[in-house]
């Protein structure tokens, strides 16, 4: 309605709708809050009536006197506002009833629940009837009428009018006087935008009417003014400056309309189409396109119009063909946008001439496939190790992916001059044949490409069938003309060539030649690499039987170092044995045969054991300086060997119901050998049991003595010690590794130093260790002894009455009770008498005691290794406190020491646990004479 208005009344009306409202909302909101009160006061008002209603009701009810209850009912006539009560007794049946004159069907016949509600302009309350905490006894029924709030509602919206009327023309009044001071100043905007919207001019500027909210409005019109007048201007440079930039786009702008007629043309486009912008503006777009699009084109523009489906517009980009003014069509680039101008659709076209970069696609494509197939024969070449795989892969893959009619590599022989071929593709096979160039074939090098390319060149011949040398005529005998021959170069040598050829001449492009070219120098360098790994590999190989050397040996040294600590405990294990076992057979003269045997043999047994496990760490080295030879005689030592074993191999096999028979071959004329007795029948011992253990079923054991010159006729002498089992045998790497330090087969039940320790035997005795096995056919060890050359006179061991010169006073000091009662048991019975203590302090202790009493000990033995305080410790005490007393040190490490000579100071002999008591004799004889003569 206020639309079409002029200002002014705009403004009228505003000012009065505005006052109107305020008004009316104000009367309504009275209103409103008269109604609400009246309404409260109501239901007060009814909610009090009630409560004197039930409570005078409830005799009434009680005595069912309807009587009583509708003169009480009658009472109701003081209030005017209510027109309708009843009471209800408890079984919800009307009881009585006000007015009585209404009909009972005016009355609800159903009991509702208690309280109040607004009903149709009514107010309707249910409230209870009863007596204190009684039961119910029923209900009463009251029903207000609303007529005297609409009477008083009337009266208020008829005072609300009258004021409303008076305002409203109050307003009028004012709104006519002060309405002039909005609508002029917007009446001077008005006239002057149309001003300049008639004449385009926009320099005219408003005329400002005071200093309020108009007068910014008017300042901020005419700073508008001055930004488009701005604006205009730079649009129209803008517009030559679009026009410039569209004529010298590279890209050619073709505009039509809707109905496919072209309406620009920048010179981009002239230059690629061949026609001018005044040709071919006003013409239809078909032309310049080939057949097969223009006739697609009206139906693609009418579908685009006629539903929106989108082709080529807005695609981002399609390549399409175009049409010259010579007739020649090229490939282009087309984007195609719409535009909305003054409500006509046109569409922009953005063509690109896209021919050289579809020729560079197609070079591209073709580079990247050769990458690819070059990437893939590198590969595949440096899978392979041989240069026969590396070549045969590099002149298939030529012949499948290039492709080739023909392909070799030829190796460059360069005393000779001449190359030979080492591998031809399968496809070119029957041709290599016909040309002479299987593989092995010799080709001479003539003076054309071949000589050129072993110099290091890239040859290519682009037609051979014009050539006069003999390698060309030959390959064009077969059909080929071109030709490509590519260098192998390793380390700038070359070493061979890749031919390859094709039927058609002229058939190499720049980029196939240049791909050969960098295929054989990969091909050169996995050919090289293939060189270089055969010699790593040999020198690998090398090198391994190298390191495996010195892993032996340092499994050797480590074996020692570990035997070193083992020593110590196992001879402090053995020590009273030896010394029980010696004593017995010095003492009791009255031992049976057999028990003096056992005793024996449990006396060889303790030797042996004492003296393979101080060897232990050093069973690498050779004969050491300090090793003790005599004259044996292996039959003697192989005897004893079969005794001392005899449990091992007849009484536990035959408790698995195995049996193992034992033959002995023994040469009665076997010649003596110098050597270590315990050694070697420590030796022979471990043979006897590996061959034992070889042998899990049974099987046949034959232990034998030979001289060589009784074998073999050999002039050289040599006795020959042979342990030979039927059982399972080795193959030949475990034959090559079974001298191994802790190599085994046995699993858990072996440790792998038998055989080791037999080989440190046998390297110490100057002997060769011989070994024949063949799996599931048994094993022979064959020990090579040389035969004795030389006299040793053994020394005469003192008897024991010339070792008791006179009773000593000896101390003995360890920390292991069963040595200390053993020991000092031995040399009791030899009469000395002998003092113990236990541990290194205590010994101290006691030889300090003895000597601030004038107690001189003759000697004192301490062991070496003790806790807190060790036998250095204590042979340096005692010989503070008295000098000349003897100090002879007992360890498991006595030969260890005596070898390295590392004798602590203060030590005046060590002496190997297990002691022999001829050696502890002849020790405390030599002592107790030198303290003697010092003393003197």
């Amino acid at each position: 309605m206020l639309r079409n208005l002029p200002i002014r009344r705009k403004v009228m009306a505003m000012l009065l709708l505005t006052s109107g409202m305020v008004l009316l909302i104000t009367c309504m909101t009275f209103i409103g809050y008269e109604y609400h009160e009246f309404r409260r006061s109501m239901v007060r008002n009814v909610t009090t009536l009630g409560r004197v209603l039930a409570n005078n009701g409830t005799a009434a009810l009680a005595f069912s006197n309807q009587e009583d209850a509708e003169e009480i009912l009658v009472a109701l006539k003081a209030e005017p506002d209510i027109v309708a009560a009843a009471f209800y007794d408890a079984d919800n049946r009307l009881f009585a009833r006000y007015p009585t004159k209404l009909d009972n069907g005016l009355f609800p016949a159903l009991v509702d629940n208690d309280g109040y509600r607004f009903q149709e302009s009514s107010l309707v309350a249910w409230m209870p009837v009863k007596q204190d905490n009684n039961p119910r006894l029923g209900t009463l029924y009251l029903r207000a009428d609303e007529h005297s709030l609409y009477k008083q509602l009337q009266f208020y919206s008829l005072i609300a009018a009258a004021v409303t009327a008076l305002a409203f023309f109050v307003a009028y009044l004012l709104a006519s006087m002060m309405q002039a001071q909005i609508s002029r100043p917007l009446t001077t905007l008005v006239g002057t935008a149309i001003a300049v919207s008639n004449q385009r001019d926009y320099s005219i500027r408003a005329t400002r009417i005071g200093n309020d909210e108009f007068g910014q409005l008017t300042d901020s019109f005419n700073l508008m003014l001055a930004r488009i007048q701005q604006q205009d201007n730079e649009v129209s440079e803008s517009r030559e400056l679009l026009h410039a930039i569209i004529e010298t786009a590279i890209e050619g702008i073709v505009t039509i309309d809707e109905y496919g007629q072209i309406e620009s043309f920048n010179a981009a486009a002239s230059s690629m189409f061949g026609y001018t912008a005044e040709q071919v503006v006003g013409q239809n777009i078909k032309m310049l396109m080939p057949q097969q699009y223009a006739e697609h084109h009206a139906d693609y523009l009418n579908q685009y119009l006629r539903t929106g489906e989108k082709r080529i517009i807005g695609s981002g980009g399609r390549e399409v063909l175009g049409l010259r003014r010579s007739g020649n069509v090229f490939p282009m680039e087309l984007s195609v946008v719409e535009v909305r101008l003054n409500g006509r659709r046109k569409f922009s076209g953005f063509v690109r001439d896209i021919t050289q970069r579809k020729e560079a696609d197609s070079i591209l494509q073709a580079q990247l496939a050769r990458l690819a197939l070059l990437n893939r024969i590198t590969r595949a070449t440096a899978e392979r190790q041989d240069l026969q795989s590396i070549f045969q892969v590099v002149v298939r893959s030529l012949e499948q992916d290039l492709p080739l009619d023909f392909a070799c590599i030829c190796l460059y022989d360069q005393v000779e001059q001449q190359l030979r071929v080492t591998s031809v593709g399968v496809n070119s096979a029957a041709l290599a044949l016909e040309l002479a160039m299987t593989e092995q074939a010799q080709i001479p090098i003539d003076k054309n490409g071949l000589l050129r390319c072993v110099q290091g060149h890239l040859v290519y011949e682009k037609d051979v069938s014009t050539s006069t040398f003999p390698f060309p005529i030959r390959l064009s005998a077969g059909g080929l003309r071109s030709l490509v021959i590519a260098p192998l170069l390793a380390e700038s040598i070359v070493f061979g060539v890749l031919v390859a050829a094709r039927r058609v001449a002229d058939a190499f492009s720049t980029g196939e030649s240049e791909f050969l070219g960098q295929l054989s120098e990969h091909v050169a360098l996995a050919a090289h690499n293939a060189q270089l790994y055969g010699a790593l590999q040999r020198a690998y190989e090398d090198l391994r039987q190298s390191q495996h050397t010195i892993l032996q040996q340092e499994r050797l040294r480590a074996l020692g170092q570990m035997a070193s600590g083992v020593a110590h405990d196992i001879n402090n294990a053995i020590s009273p044995v030896a010394l029980y076992t010696e004593s017995l057979l010095e003492r009791e003269p009255g031992l049976s045969d057999r028990a003096r045997s056992y005793l024996v043999t449990i006396q060889r047994a303790i030797e042996d054991v004492s003296q393979t496990v101080s060897r232990m760490r050093d069973f690498y080295r050779p004969r050491e300086p300090q090793l003790s030879l005599s004259y044996i005689d292996l039959n003697i030592i192989t005897q004893q060997v079969i005794d001392l074993t005899r449990a091992r191999w007849r009484d536990v096999p035959q408790q698995r119901g195995v049996v193992i028979d034992l033959h002995t071959d023994f040469d009665p004329k076997l010649a003596k050998i110098m050597g270590a007795e315990h050694e070697i029948r420590d030796a022979l011992t471990n043979l006897v049991f590996n061959a034992v253990d070889a042998m899990p079923h049974g099987g046949q054991l034959i232990l034998r003595t030979r001289m060589s010159s009784q074998l073999d006729h050999d002039s050289t002498n040599t006795v020959l010690l042979e342990v030979i089992d039927s059982g399972i045998g080795m193959d030949e790497d475990t034959r090559q590794r079974c001298l191994e330090p802790f190599f085994t087969t046995k699993g858990e039940r072996g440790t792998g130093l038998g055989l080791a320790m037999v080989y440190g035997m046998v390297k110490r005795h100057s002997a060769e260790l011989q070994i024949d096995s063949t799996p599931d056919h048994g094993t022979t060890m064959r020990i090579v002894f040389a035969v004795a050359t030389q006299t040793i006179l053994d020394p005469e061991s003192p008897t024991a009455s010339q070792l008791r010169l006179r009773l000593l006073s000896l101390l003995i000091i360890d920390d292991d009770p069963v040595i200390i009662e053993s020991l000092s048991e031995v040399l009791r019975r030899d009469g000395h008498q002998v003092t113990v203590a236990n541990g290194g302090a205590s010994g101290i202790e006691t030889f300090k005691k003895a000597y601030n009493e004038n107690r001189v000990f003759d000697a004192v033995m301490t062991d070496l290794g003790m806790p807190y305080v060790d036998g250095r410790a204590v042979a340096k005490a005692i010989k503070m406190m008295a000098p000349t007393t003897p100090v002879i040190l007992l360890t498991g490490w006595g030969q260890r020491l005596m070898a390295d000579n590392d004798i602590p100071a203060h030590v005046d002999r060590v002496l190997n646990k297990p002691p022999k008591l001829d050696e502890l004799r002849r020790a405390l004889l030599a002592l107790v004479k030198t303290s003697t003569e010092s003393k003197i």
